[in-house]
């Protein structure tokens, strides 16, 4: 079993695990450290080092078909909208997605920022999210920085995506001069690996079209939500204005994201905008070359359903063995409730580590270059923990005074 390490990422466990407070045992190091210079031998390029790696679904790797496009991408500037090859996804996505225009942009994130820039108009506004939505947790507190909005985060009631009861109780739609009114309302799917209902986002595109507010929706993971249905893709899309969608999650893709909605706010607002943040790129045929690729090979060809259904197998696991998981397992994720089976977030990566697999704290995020050896050696580590924790052995070494890390 083999895991393909960045010499960069080698650099940073090693200095946490090796030369912290709390070490590997020596056994553990000289394992990781035989397996990693094996790695280092290996080209990345056929041989993807996010095999074993269940920390994100953004370490996928670009495949060697997407690798080889590079050789037939256009390499027309993409400012002046000469990029054939950039054009022609982006009327692709279009017609998937069921929107006027599409716009190559460089991250999701700054997607999400030029939608909600686009839209928002004339202050004084404010912009109404999940509390645990990327634009509001993850983003570095750009929707104050670049559009000046204030924030208004809602809490679901349900525990699993807003509602049109949650956007109404939260919402300001006076006129009183105290208070910012709500000028667009984003709603995340995925979130939490969990599916945002449609007929839930149609109800509430149905109240914010009766009052002039917008919607965005970040669909960053959106394809995990249609992985068996692609017409879904136009469903959701419709009930909102504006629309991103991630290429270097799921899909595999090295960079970019493209957010999609009418021709006035994406083709002409937000194309300016990408500019002025420092967002307009010229060849960018070397990049939505791969993407298209990854549209290809991944989506299109029926591998996230696949995915889901890893993800579902290894949520079963974990509840068989006395585990339970904070959200349900719908899609890609898998939040496995770490603390009520009494174990501690170090001593499970720890123990992942042993069985050459990566992960970061409870959340398991599965994509579709996780092998079947990864899946099982993911779910020894589940066992070896368990057991550990039946005899009260997998609680983290500063709650313990480092008693796991001595038995390794």
């Amino acid at each position: 079993m083999a895991l393909h390490l960045r010499r960069s990422g080698w650099r940073s466990i090693q200095k946490s695990l090796f030369q912290g407070p709390i070490q590997l045992a020596p056994r553990v190091q000289s394992q990781y450290r035989n397996i990693t210079m094996a790695t280092l031998k290996n080209n990345e390029w056929t041989h993807s080092p996010a095999t074993h790696d269940f920390r994100s679904d953004t370490i996928t790797t670009p495949t060697p078909r997407q690798l080889a496009s590079l050789t037939t991408a256009s390499l027309g500037d993409d400012v002046y909208a000469e990029s054939g090859t950039t054009n022609t996804l982006q009327n692709q996505l279009c017609e998937l997605f069921a929107k006027p225009s599409a716009l190559f942009v460089l991250s999701g994130t700054m997607g999400n920022q030029l939608a909600l820039r686009s839209l928002l108009g004339a202050p004084p506004y404010s912009v109404l999210c999940d509390s645990r939505s990327h634009i509001f947790t993850s983003e570095a507190g750009a929707t104050s920085l670049i559009s000046g909005a204030h924030v208004v985060p809602v809490t679901p009631r349900n525990g699993l995506w807003l509602t049109l009861e949650d956007v109404v109780g939260h919402a300001t739609v006076s006129d009183d001069v105290h208070y910012a009114p709500t000028r667009v309302v984003a709603v995340e799917n995925t979130i939490g690996g969990v599916v945002h209902p449609l007929a839930e986002l149609q109800r509430i595109r149905a109240w914010t079209q009766q009052r002039g507010i917008k919607v965005h929706l970040d669909g960053a993971r959106l394809w995990n939500a249609c992985a068996t249905q692609p017409e879904r893709l136009a469903e959701y899309a419709a009930t909102a204005d504006t629309v991103s969608v991630c290429m270097s999650k799921s899909l595999g893709a090295p960079v970019g994201s493209f957010l999609l909605g009418d021709e006035e706010t994406v083709g002409r607002k937000a194309r300016h905008l990408r500019k002025l943040l420092g967002g307009g790129t010229r060849q960018a045929g070397v990049m939505t070359a791969m993407a298209a690729v990854a549209v290809e090979e991944v989506y299109k060809a029926g591998k996230l359903g696949a995915v889901n259904e890893v993800a579902a197998r290894l949520g079963q696991a974990w509840e068989r063995l006395g585990g339970r998981v904070s959200l349900p397992v719908e899609t890609n994720m898998v939040w496995m409730d770490l603390e009520a089976r009494g174990v501690g977030a170090g001593v499970w990566e720890r123990v992942c580590l042993e069985k050459c697999v990566r992960v970061s704290g409870g959340r398991v995020v599965v994509h579709w270059q996780n092998t079947e050896e990864a899946v099982g050696s993911l779910t020894e580590a589940m066992q070896e923990v368990c057991s550990l924790a039946d005899k009260g052995l997998a609680r983290d070494a500063d709650e313990r005074g480092g008693v796991y890390m001595s038995k390794l």
